[in-house]
């Protein structure tokens, strides 16, 4: 079968007229239905407030209901994070029978290697130091470890051989091996980002590193770690024991949660609030396997990268990106399996409040710009008779409501649910549906908004230790911060959303753009 077309970034990468106006259709559908329902809600406002009015409740009434199931799903996924952190999963390693693994070729669980790609761009060795002091700590035998720290030429010759001799200097014997690649700027085709970095690394690990060893490439576990990623130490252990324990390990990727936290004590309300949300978003998805895709910092086995010739250069999603491309290489037969365990990553701050805002819609709307991968699949579906219809229904159902809901759900509801009241006119005004419509939005959303209690708990448990600089109060903050929950869903969740998808639309394509690691304190 051909499978040429894995490598398509947008529609212009189409020769053939056919199927570049199929690819172009498909990148404008999100965007479309986003708008479409928006505008069509202040149309009908205006000259059918009755029916708007009517829309609002029901709708209301499905966020309620959506909001108690997502809300089972964290506090269920969320007790099996809590468990599996207190499992020693190296213990059980040693104690499981090889009759349990699903990979007949492994005999020892030691016959398991871990390549580590951290990619990086102007980080300090700080920020580096802080991810491989992770992997040092980590229950995982050292000597299984093959570390490539992959820079990029663009941040400058001298910057990256400073950062390469300090960490040399430190932890040249620490792993199996250690490496530090640099990413050449400006080769053809490729769009300056994560993907070209970490595919360019990955295929030097192959060549001079892997190779070199004489490794089997389906004993190796990739795992891409964002370069603020620290690893909680047992990462490595549970990723070997659910990899030798899954049925067909080697049609899986492997997702951990990721906790924004590193740096949460010294974010600003609305940058917690934004972190934590992702973090129990991500919480979430863990118990929606089905529908779920690779995000950020993940793990696969080094012979599917192989079979799918690594992460795609030309585009900017590739954390998710790379499921899709396996999912399609493998007609269908590819899916994530969650870890239930989490990786600590960095809230987004900056040095002054304004330029956090900035930074934290800036990456909002980056990942928005996930939407892209929707006409990827879709193409992808349409090309690819073999993955079954079934499947695709229900992906392609699943995936337009998720980005639908992202651009459109906080705006409806807490904007333009109060439109027909105000836009209706004196005859609508003075029905019992314009009267009640006020008093039982309020009451549906009170309702729903309870689950932020929810959240406000669970954020006291993954808190990391409370800096000395900040006093006892801080606990109280990080409760008290989800009052402003609605209006960091529109400006910083919806809004950039929407923009991402009215990029797409539009075909005003989106570079990568790499988030600042700021560290106040030390």
């Amino acid at each position: 079968m051909d499978y040429s077309y894995l490598k398509l970034g947008k529609a212009t990468d189409l020769s053939n007229k056919k199927d570049r106006l199929i690819y172009r259709f498909f990148e404008i559908l999100p965007g479309s239905l986003a708008w479409f329902t928006l505008l069509l809600i202040i149309t009908l406002s205006f000259i059918w407030p009755v029916a708007i009015a009517i829309f609002i409740i029901l709708f209301d009434v499905y966020f309620f209901i959506k909001t108690v199931y997502l809300s089972l799903h964290l506090r269920i996924a969320f007790g099996k994070v809590r468990q599996t952190m207190k499992t020693n999963w190296l213990d059980k390693l040693h104690w499981m029978p090889t009759s349990d693994y699903q990979l007949s070729t492994i005999k020892s669980w030691e016959d398991i290697y871990h390549l580590i790609i951290l990619p990086t761009y102007k980080e300090g060795s700080d920020v580096i130091a802080g991810s491989l002091e992770g992997l040092i700590n980590s229950s995982c035998p050292k000597n299984r470890m093959i570390v490539v720290v992959a820079q990029e030429e663009r941040a400058g010759k001298d910057f990256n051989a400073e950062i390469t001799k300090q960490l040399l200097a430190k932890y040249a014997n620490t792993f199996l091996r250690i490496a530090f690649v640099e990413h050449p700027a400006d080769i053809a085709g490729e769009l300056a980002g994560k993907g070209s970095n970490i595919a360019w690394a990955g295929r030097y690990a192959k060549k001079e590193l892997i190779d070199t060893l004489g490794l089997r490439y389906d004993h190796i576990l990739v795992s891409a770690l964002d370069v603020d990623t620290v690893v909680f130490p047992e990462y490595f252990s549970r990723l070997s024991y659910v990899f030798l324990s899954t049925p067909n390990p080697l049609r899986a990727s492997y997702q951990p949660v990721p906790f924004f936290t590193n740096n949460i004590w010294e974010a600003p309300a609305f940058a917690r609030v934004v972190a934590f949300s992702s973090t129990f978003w991500h919480t979430i998805k863990q118990e929606r396997m089905e529908s779920d895709t690779t995000f950020s910092s993940h793990s696969m086995p080094l012979q599917v990268l192989i079979d799918v010739d690594f992460w795609q250069t030309n585009m900017v999603s590739e954390d998710s990106r790379i499921f899709w491309q396996c999912f399609i290489r493998y007609d269908g037969h590819y899916q994530v399996v969650p870890l239930y365990y989490p990786v600590s990553m960095d809230a987004n701050i900056a040095h002054t409040f304004w330029q956090t805002m900035i930074n934290v819609y800036k990456q909002q709307r980056r990942w928005g710009y996930g939407v892209e991968n929707v006409p990827y699949f879709m193409f992808g579906f349409y090309k690819n008779k073999a993955i079954s219809l079934r499947k695709k229904i229900y992906l392609i159902s699943t995936m337009l409501e998720r980005f639908w809901s992202w651009a459109t759900n906080a705006i409806m509801i807490f904007i333009l649910g109060w439109l027909p009241v105000i836009v209706g006119g004196n005859e609508f005004n003075k029905t019992v549906l314009s009267f009640n419509l006020p008093f039982l939005t309020r009451s549906i959303m009170t309702f729903a908004m309870l689950g932020l209690i929810t959240s406000a708990i669970m954020t006291i448990f993954i808190l990391p230790p409370r800096p000395p600089q900040y006093g006892r109060k801080k606990h109280v903050w990080m409760v008290l911060q989800w009052i402003i929950f609605p209006a960091t869903t529109i400006l910083l969740g919806s809004i950039p959303g929407l923009e991402a998808q009215t990029r797409l639309m539009f075909g005003k394509y989106m570079g990568f753009w790499v988030t600042p690691k700021t560290r106040r304190t030390s």
